[in-house]
Parts: C-alpha cells; structure tokens; sequence
C-alpha cells in the first residue's frame, strides 16, 4: 500500500482502481471545462497571512452548520452515482462521515437509497434533492427522508437540465454500466472494484427504482431521468419544498448576489455557494470568485456554506476565512472512497482536518471559529463583481 500524504495522492490510487466512466464522471466538467479548472486554479491566487510568536496550543476545529455540532465545518458534498466508484459506497462515505464527526449528505441520484443508508448509520445524515417535474414523487422522497430522520435538506436549484458533460457520453455512462467491450475490457483491469460490485446487490439509483411507477430497470430508468428535471423550477418551488420539509433547508447552486438575496426571502436556513462543481453552466465564474460578493451582501442574513473546489485543508481555510460558516468536499473524498472504501473517505477527512489545523496555526488562530479575511491577502481584482450594462 503506497503512503498517503495528500488529496493528490488517493486521486492517483483512485484513478488505478475506479472503471474509467466512473473516475471520469468525478474527474471532469462540462463543455470545455473551463469553470471546472478555474474552481481549483483561482485557490492559488488568494495566499495566506503567515503570523510567528502566537500561542498555538489548544487549538479546536469543532464548529456547527445549521445548528448541528461537526468536528470541524466541513460536509461530505452529495455525489450522484456514489456507489459506483466503490461498492455500497454511499453506505461507507457516511459511515466514515459519522465516525469522524461531520455531515454526510446523500444524493437524490445515490446507489444506495434513503433507506439503505439510514439502516448502516447510528446518526442523522443530510438528504439532497432535485426538483423533479413528479411532484408525487418529490412529496415521497421528502417523507422518506423525514422518516429516516434526516436532519437537514440541500435543494439543489442549478439543475434543471444537464450541463453538457463530453466524458460522460463518450464512456456510456449508466448505473449499472453499460457492458460494451471497451467497458468490459477497462473493468477487468479494476479486480478491487468488480469484487465489492460482485459482493453488492445494489448496482441502480435506488432512490428512484421500485419508487416511481413503471421505472424498474435501467432501460425505464434512463427514459424517466432524461425526461424529469424540472425546467420550470421557481421560487414558489420552494415555497412548497419548504413547508413540506418543515426543518432546517439549506439551498444549493446559488452563484449570484441577487439569487442568493432571493434564497433568504425564501425562508432557508442556508446557502450553499456553489457551481455544480464545474459541470453544469462553463464559463460561469469560480464558487471562490463569487464567494465574498454574497457574503457581503447576505452573510449577515443567513449562514453561507461553500462548495466547488476545494481539494485541501488549506482551500477549506480559505473559504471559511472569506466569511463561510461551512465547506463542502465532493471530489476530494470519492478519491478516497474509489482508492480504498470507507478507509479511504477516513483518510481524505484526516488529511483535510490535518491540513486545516497545521494551516490554522500557522496563520495564528487557535480557534476556527475565529478566522476572517485578516488572515488572507486577496488581489484586489479577485472578486466576480462586474459592472451591469
């Protein structure tokens, strides 16, 4: 087993071990990924203020988001397909994500559903949902996660239809995969990975199979998909999501200051700053960009979290420095998950946690609660703001 030291380091392990459509699923954006690059490539422009002779003993990471206690402010991001890159793999993400102290949020588009997830944990988990044109469906999927006890809702608003992701069409992507030779050939190269798919029954996004009417294989499952983001999603949307919820409701998507002033009209607990990771609208700016624009304007209305980008403890120091109450990591533990399962997700967290903490001292905070923009230097050019015409 190679030393992992790094983010970087579970990426190459998991690009030996994962199927090509899957570790590309993660590893890319859309169109010509511009936004993708520059979510990770703008971290670097903003540096750090380095303080000496502080007293750095007695450091604490420990935090809150939406009013639950987290060892430190940082949330498994939701992943569609997760049980893909490892098998039962939302299951293992979660449970490393409660052994370690922080949120796990499951995608509407999981491998392993609702139920699935809530029989292999101890403590309440996040739920993730999309806005599907079948509202009986949406009504269902919110009573399933009450009923499992989910604590908080993410309503993802930056998909109502799917950015144009060349990599995804190109490797057939499906769940369960498609068995073309190219396929076939690439997963017999991946021993570790057809194992754990051999050991599991679950191979479908079984929060929707067996759940909607007349969707009980893929063939069915792909006509419903491509057929149910709601394109006509509105705030009255949800108006009704969240009296339907009726807890805690953090939306996520929001990469504008007026959409993010409209998030707090409407009622929820938070907001998440986010791009969709790069793959839905390229050429949209950085999350990080925009990122001190809507804490300025909103941040002293409604918590703000952040999400798209982040690949080390120290990007996640950066974001909470700029002002965000809590970040959250996608890529950066599905390496972890494809490279080496629940231990794997273990490791990404403690290397996060590692990082944040060595970089939280050096930068002359005991307490990360304590952070602020005196600890960044940021080009005065940074911010997304531009003049409207």
């Amino acid at each position: 087993m190679p030393i992992i030291t790094s983010i970087a380091d579970l990426k190459k392990l998991a690009k030996r071990r994962v199927p090509k459509m899957f570790y590309e699923y993660c590893e890319s954006g859309s169109w010509t990924e511009q936004t993708f690059r520059e979510n990770t490539s703008d971290f670097a422009e903003i540096h750090l203020r380095q303080k000496v002779a502080v007293d750095m003993t007695d450091r604490s990471t420990a935090s809150t988001m939406v009013g639950q206690d987290v060892a430190m402010p940082v949330a498994l991001a939701p992943i569609g397909l997760c049980g893909m890159q490892s098998a039962d793999g939302e299951i293992k993400a979660a449970r490393a994500a409660e052994d370690f102290g922080v949120p796990f949020i499951l995608s509407t588009m999981s491998i392993c559903s609702i139920e699935d997830v809530k029989a292999a944990t101890t403590k309440p988990f996040w739920f993730q949902l999309y806005v599907m044109r079948d509202h009986d469906y949406i009504n269902d999927l919110i009573d399933r996660a009450k009923a499992a006890g989910c604590s908080a809702l993410v309503l993802t608003l930056d998909l109502q239809l799917l950015g144009q992701r060349h990599n995804d069409i190109r490797n057939g992507l499906g769940a369960p995969p498609k068995l073309t030779l190219k396929n076939i050939i690439n997963m017999a190269t991946k021993p570790r990975w057809a194992l754990g798919m051999l050991g599991t029954k679950k191979h479908e996004l079984r929060n929707i199979v067996g759940h909607v009417k007349n969707v009980e294989n893929m063939g069915t499952l792909s006509e419903w998909t491509g057929k149910q983001f709601e394109q006509k999603l509105t705030w009255e949307h949800v108006a009704w999501i969240k009296e339907r919820w009726g807890g805690p409701l953090i939306i996520k998507g929001i990469l504008d200051v007026d959409d993010a002033k409209l998030a707090v009209k409407s009622g929820a607990d938070a907001i998440v700053v986010s791009n969709h990771g790069g793959r839905q609208l390229d050429g949209a700016m950085s999350a990080i960009r925009m990122l001190p624009d809507i804490i300025d304007a909103v941040g002293d209305q409604i918590e703000v979290h952040f999400d798209s980008g982040i690949r080390s403890g120290q990007d996640v120091l950066k974001a909470l420095a700029m002002g965000a109450k809590g970040v959250y990591i996608g890529r950066a533990y599905v390496y972890g998950l494809g490279a080496m399962g629940q231990a794997g997700v273990t490791r990404a967290l403690e290397i996060i946690h590692m990082e944040l903490d060595k970089t939280m001292a050096l930068c002359g905070r005991r307490n990360v609660t304590e952070l602020n923009r005196e600890n960044l230097l940021i080009p005065e050019d940074f911010r997304g703001r531009f003049e409207k015409p």
